[in-house]
């Protein structure tokens, strides 16, 4: 055997091992989330190629930047930030293979495949988890301004009740507000009988807290956010929410806190968050812990609010009854959330581990795929491929005998080699991939077709074996390289302004030519000498 052969072989032995080794399944470690919301790390057996979103199920969401609530500084700083933000949050969710991925200016692509639960997946993604720690008012500076509120909301038109002659007016058909409004309190128990707000609230337990009937939150939330009420909010104080539902006695009411406009700390000092079931009361709490300066600024606030009332704000809603501060806290807390599951509590946890999305996103695009649709998908793409090839394989033997034999030999080269290559850039195989990798076969056969037809051509002109075999890969080489090289460029292209499916197909169609190549220039045509070497006296050529 010749040097140049032999030489020859043990590249091919090196591209073969190489990818042998890309495809051998190894073991890999994963992190997962336990019974008690605590992360452990899991080891898995990985297969070494990643099945995509549109072949083992999953959920995709596109999502940018939301600027209805208020315009953005930086929208490219800020998705930069939320990208990481998402992924930290992806990646303690536990899902295998995530995407999260930026496209062009303004977009976000998230792909979480083989998960089952798109709705917690859309909350752990979008949830702002802006935490914030603030005083109630504490003297009832709201609770005094609110006959000014009642005398402003007169003058606009609003009342508590339709007016003089059973009419309803313009505003109150706006808010949509019944005429008679049915209740088991009475007009007493409310703060002010007859204003148009302060009849809606009931003086809660605590500080700066009211309670509104359930039945009654449209109304009020609408009242409290009229500019006419704005302005007359004392300086420095926001109405806020509660997170949920209160329930007092047979009734439900939402909870409305008057708190300082001004944290005493934000979620920006904390350190870590984990999920538990209090005992005591049995409910699900997320227990966090600041920073070392945190704790130092957090200490020194409550220190001065001793005996204050402390409302734990999360995206703007109140979470619980805000607690009293008994005495000075340090670095650790607690976030009570009242009937909330542990699973709900763990997502919160997560989130606030995660840290504040830097602006709110929205989702402007959303699929789900079944597993059992991608299953079906799977089964359409291997009896394609199948079908694919072997007619592929048929026409090449056929109509070039023995060459096509060589040719057929080394497409199972080329197979090797893309599916080698794939995993070992830890590329992602979708259904347009299989069709990127079905037509870089074709490709892979119209070289060896190209190669073939020159050999023909030098063997017309009465040329022996070995010098048709050089001059036809010779002069066949300037065509191949130029439709692999287009091939490759538009490829390219696809990749770099596609989504998801997009770049699947462009990735697997590039490296499928760059293995076709190889496989048609280099290994066909070793094959070729090796057959020619044992064969010194070979006048023709059996293709």
């Amino acid at each position: 055997m010749s040097k140049s052969i032999r030489n020859r072989l043990l590249v091919i032995a090196a591209l073969v091992i190489a990818s042998g080794i890309s495809l051998w399944p190894r073991q890999a470690t994963i992190r997962t989330r336990g019974a008690d919301g605590r992360m452990r790390d899991t080891t898995v057996e990985r297969v070494p190629i990643k099945q995509g979103l549109d072949l083992q199920g999953g959920i995709h969401l596109a999502l940018e930047i939301d600027q209805s609530r208020g315009p953005v500084a930086d929208p490219g700083g800020a998705l930069e930030r939320a990208l990481r933000v998402i992924r930290t949050r992806i990646d303690e969710f536990g899902v295998a293979e995530p995407l999260v991925q930026r496209v062009g200016t303004d977009r976000l692509v998230v792909e979480l495949p083989g998960l089952r639960d798109p709705a917690r997946a859309k909350q752990i993604v979008q949830r702002s988890a802006f935490l914030e720690f603030r005083i109630t008012d504490m003297p009832d500076a709201f609770r005094a301004a609110l006959p000014q509120i009642d005398a402003a909301l007169r003058r606009a038109g609003v009342r508590a009740t339709g007016g003089a002659a059973g009419g309803v007016s313009a505003v109150e058909q706006l808010l949509g507000r019944d005429t008679t409004r049915t209740a088991d309190t009475t007009a007493a128990d409310s703060l002010a009988a007859g204003g148009a707000l302060s009849s809606l609230l009931f003086q809660g337990n605590l500080p700066g807290e009211f309670l509104v009937p359930e039945e009654d939150f449209p109304r009020a939330d609408s009242l409290i956010h009229l500019p006419d009420v704005q302005r007359l909010i004392p300086r420095g104080l926001e109405l806020l929410w509660s997170a949920g539902p209160i329930s007092q006695g047979a009734r439900s009411y939402y909870g409305l806190y008057a708190v300082e406009r001004r944290p005493i700390i934000t979620g920006d000092y904390l350190a870590d968050a984990q999920a538990q079931i209090d005992p005591t009361y049995n409910q699900a709490v997320a227990n966090f812990q600041l920073t070392r300066r945190g704790g130092r600024i957090f200490s020194a606030a409550t220190g001065q609010h001793v005996n204050d009332f402390m409302a734990i704000v999360l995206d703007g809603r109140v979470q619980g009854r805000p607690p009293v501060i008994k005495s000075q806290i340090g670095q650790r807390g607690q976030i009570e959330l009242g009937n909330a599951s542990l699973q709900d509590a763990q997502d919160l946890a997560l989130t606030l581990r995660a840290g504040a999305l830097p602006a709110p996103l929205t989702i402007v695009e959303e699929r789900t795929v079944g597993p059992s649709l991608g299953k079906d998908s799977i089964d359409k793409g291997k009896r394609a491929a199948v079908l694919g090839c072997l007619v592929i394989v048929l026409m090449v033997v056929v109509y070039y005998r023995f060459a096509g034999l060589l040719a057929v030999a080394a497409l199972g080269f080329y197979a090797l080699f893309t599916l080698g290559g794939l995993a070992g850039l830890g590329a992602t195989l979708t259904l347009p991939g299989l069709a990127g990798f079905l037509l870089s076969v074709g490709m892979a056969v119209d070289a060896n077709v190209l190669v073939f037809e020159r050999i023909r051509e030098e063997l017309a002109q009465n040329k022996t074996v070995p010098a048709a075999v050089d001059g036809g890969f010779q002069h066949a080489m300037p065509a191949i390289v130029d439709s692999n090289l287009t091939t490759v460029l538009t490829a390219l292209f696809l990749f770099q302004f596609g989504t998801g499916p997009v770049k699947g197909f462009a990735i697997t169609l590039i490296m499928g030519i760059l293995a076709s190549f190889l496989s048609a220039v280099f290994v066909t045509r070793t094959f070729f000498l090796i057959w020619i070497q044992r064969r010194p006296a070979l006048k023709e050529l059996p293709i």
